[in-house]
């Protein structure tokens, strides 16, 4: 297995050698040998996060983290540049030699105009060929030592006239939202900058080489032993546990080719080793060359010469830690946080112990390095999370939902249809679904509806004391609504109760909330003392809406329930049989059409379903998911529980005092709501777009905007094929606020649009639509 954090493979080769023509070959070979062979698993914009005891290894992929256990390890992480500190260095066009190296060779992104570089090694040269290729002009470039020392590089940059400053060092730029210049400074016999000799040179772009380190994050995990080699200037690891090998950079090599042997040497090791063979292979040696500079880190008197430019600690901040006894590694991390930003001091660490080493008199190696610990690599939670071990549960209509072209949606543990897709788009389909429900027949499957089923003696009394509503007082083959408020008035859920006998009621939750309100209810009948059971019946019974104006008529000659009006009002409840099969109807509006709410048993659904859409063919019946049924119930104006409501939201600012029986001897929640009423400073209106309105999309949890101010929220919003224009429901927080008043809407762009408070429902406001049906006695439906 190989894993790269980039986009391809290829490391540096593909950056920092990309216009060396001398290992292009050698790049073009390695990466094809590496593409072609099926026995290398390549991951690419990936990351080992951590190492765990025997090489167990998280992998962070753009998709989660691939938990590896690894017989032996090549750990060829390479470097990390480190920048220069000076006066404002964290001004934009300040970078990393390297960073405008991948800009040039990756993106062909021009860095800048004109730079000014500060180098301490070779690759600072071949950073400023790269520039120069790519048309920047250089200014000037300040080595820290001295660029006869660099080699062949610098002397080609020199021979394209760039003015090379040996022993200087940058003190500080101007500028404040871009570099406009740089000044120079020779450094004394001391390692400081002389200020009183400098040279400005103007720029838009200052690019820092001075000095590396490695990625030495896993070697640490492994409990290597890592000493400072003052030769390079870097960590290096001395010893490496069994199974564990490094390369290239990492390991003190860096000229190419030498890399290359070392990778290749490192493979043979690691490859004998998981044969439990020892391969005898001469690896090159580490350089003998410095690659960083020992303190390219430089005071100015108006500070601003950042250390961290996560954490923004300056140089001074970082000194007057250790000057008040912060003299430890770990210690001055925590006081300062220095490392403990995004970049996990990927950038800060090298130069902060080089500080703390120098103000306590102390080497590199007696300071020491902090701990680095998993994981090493910004992760997403969602990873760390792991993969879904749950199940998902799904009705048994789950084979004709998908035969019918079902688009599917979470729903708390369900797996239910957000909408067909019949037409050409999501939102053409869900129209088509919308306009079949009001015109004709339509069919949902609501099976995921929490069903519990409350009785004894006691039974009406529970429900009056579980629900806002009174439901004692209700009749036998009658529903009502049923709202619950926890102890702070806070609406927790809704739906809708069948009473079946004085002592029997059947109680319909939200999806995803019978769990909860079936422990509710078992809880407070234990601990009201009551004589009453409740039965959670959610997996044993299924539900279908059957909705439109010819629901009646295709569904009386299918059923042994008398359907007229005068034996089966709206908000009733009947039972009977259908094709045989027991079942309850209830007369629901939710979708604001006549409709008939079918309970079934489990084994009985998906015939009942299948029979159903066989049976009502001629009439055009058209199954809906969910996203339709919203869209019908929002120009009801009826509420969904958590969409139009919040972990706050009472009954009387969701618009419902009519579901509040104050009256009644008790309810949950019924103390808080007495001192809620008169406090109420929001109300849920509904709101209409103009017709002609072409501008951007309003969304759910928009903003109302008044004088400047926030002035309340969208909960629901959708354009509606009924009315041909935007509608929806949202919170004012005005209680003075009346129907025909103009409201002031946030788009995402922060532009302003006006819509109008109108009165709700939108649809059928007499409700005449829920009690006729083409052939009964309101006559024809319009």
């Amino acid at each position: 297995m190989l894993v790269d954090e980039n986009a391809q493979i290829g490391g540096s080769l593909d950056y920092q050698y990309a216009n060396d023509a001398s290992v292009a070959d050698t790049r073009s070979e390695l990466k094809e040998a590496v593409l072609n062979n099926e026995n290398i698993e390549v991951h690419t914009s990936s990351v080992a996060v951590g190492w765990y005891t025997d090489n167990w290894m998280p992998i962070n992929t753009p998709n989660g983290i691939i938990k590896v256990r690894a017989e032996q390890v090549v750990m060829a992480t390479g470097l990390f540049e480190q920048p220069s500190i000076f006066h404002k260095n964290d001004v934009p066009g300040v970078m990393m030699a390297s960073a405008a190296q991948r800009m040039i060779a990756r993106y062909a992104i021009k860095p800048c105009e004109v730079a000014a570089m500060v180098v301490a090694n070779e690759d600072g040269y071949r950073a400023a060929l790269d520039l120069l290729k790519a048309g920047v002009k250089i200014n000037a470039i300040a080595d820290l030592e001295d660029h006869e020392d660099r080699g062949d590089l610098a002397k080609q940059v020199k021979a394209q006239g760039v003015q090379i400053y040996d022993h200087h060092g940058i003190y500080e730029v101007e500028g404040k939202d871009r570099v406009t210049s740089a000044t120079l400074c020779p450094l004394n016999a001391s390692g400081e900058l002389d200020t009183s000799r400098k040279t400005t040179v103007p720029c838009d772009g200052v690019m820092m080489s001075v000095g590396w380190a490695p990625a030495t994050h896993m070697l640490f995990q492994c409990k290597a032993d890592i000493k400072y080699d003052a030769t390079i200037g870097q960590f290096r690891a001395q010893s490496l546990p069994e199974g564990m090998f490094a390369a290239g950079r990492v390991n003190g090599v860096f000229d190419i080719n030498d890399q290359i042997a070392d990778g290749a040497g490192a493979g043979q090791q690691a490859a004998a080793a998981a044969k439990g063979e020892s391969a005898d292979v001469q690896r090159p040696e580490p350089t003998k060359v410095s690659q960083s500079h020992e303190y390219p880190i430089f005071s100015h008197p108006k500070a601003k010469n950042f250390l961290d430019y996560d954490e923004d600690i300056q140089l001074k901040d970082y000194i007057n830690a250790a000057k008040e006894g912060f003299d430890n590694i770990e210690l001055i991390k925590r006081f300062s946080t220095n490392g403990m930003g995004p970049s996990q001091g990927k950038h800060s660490n090298m130069n902060g112990i080089r500080i703390l080493a120098k103000h306590t008199g102390k080497s590199i190696d007696e300071t020491g390095s902090t701990t680095a610990r998993p994981m090493f690599h910004p992760t997403p939670v969602g990873h760390l999370g792991g993969r879904r071990f749950r199940a998902e549960r799904v009705t048994p209509m789950q084979e004709s939902h998908v035969a019918h072209k079902a688009v599917f949606m979470e729903a708390g543990a369900w797996l239910r249809p957000e909408y067909y897709d019949t037409e050409a788009t999501r939102t053409e389909s869900i129209h088509a679904e919308v306009n079949a429900v009001r015109t004709g027949l339509g069919i949902i499957d609501v099976s995921t509806l929490g069903k519990i089923e409350v009785f004894g003696p006691d039974a009406p009394e529970v429900m009056d004391r579980i629900c806002t509503m009174r439901m004692s007082n209700m009749q036998v083959g009658m529903t009502r609504y049923a709202l619950v408020t926890d102890e702070a008035g806070v609406i927790t859920d809704d739906g809708v109760v069948v009473r079946y006998a004085d002592d029997h009621f059947y109680y319909t939750t939200t999806t995803g909330s019978s769990d909860p309100a079936f422990r509710t209810l078992q809880k407070q009948i234990l601990e009201w003392g009551l004589k009453a059971e409740a039965v959670n019946r959610t997996g044993q019974l299924q539900a279908m809406n059957l909705a439109g104006p010819l629901a009646r008529k295709k569904l009386a000659p299918l059923t042994d329930i008398d359907l007229s009006e005068e034996a089966f009002p709206y908000l009733a409840a009947r039972t009977g049989t259908m094709y045989g099969k027991p079942v309850t109807l209830a007369r629901v509006g939710f979708v604001g059409e006549l409709g008939y709410e079918i309970h079934c048993l489990a084994g009985d659904a998906a015939e009942i379903w299948n029979n159903l859409l066989r049976d009502c063919a001629d009439a055009g019946i058209r199954p809906f998911g969910v996203e339709a049924q919203r869209l019908l119930r929002l120009e009801k104006g009826h509420v969904i529980v958590t969409q139009d409501t919040d972990g706050l939201t009472n009954p009387y600012e969701a618009g419902m005092p009519w579901a509040v029986h104050m009256k009644k001897d008790f309810f949950i929640g019924q103390r808080s709501l007495e001192i809620l009423k008169p406090l109420q400073a929001r109300k849920l209106m509904g709101f209409m777009f103009p017709e002609s309105y072409s501008g951007g999309t309003p969304k759910e949890c928009h903003l109302l905007i008044k004088d400047g101010e926030l002035n309340g929220r969208i909960t629901s919003v959708s354009f509606s094929p009924t009315f041909n224009r935007y509608l929806g429901l949202a919170y004012v927080d005005d209680m003075n606020a009346n129907v025909g008043d103009a409201i002031n809407v946030r788009l995402d762009d922060g532009t302003l649009v006006e819509a109008e408070l109108v009165s709700l429902p939108f649809y059928d406001p007499e409700g005449k639509r829920q009690t006729c049906d083409v052939d009964g006695t309101e006559g024809k439906v319009a």
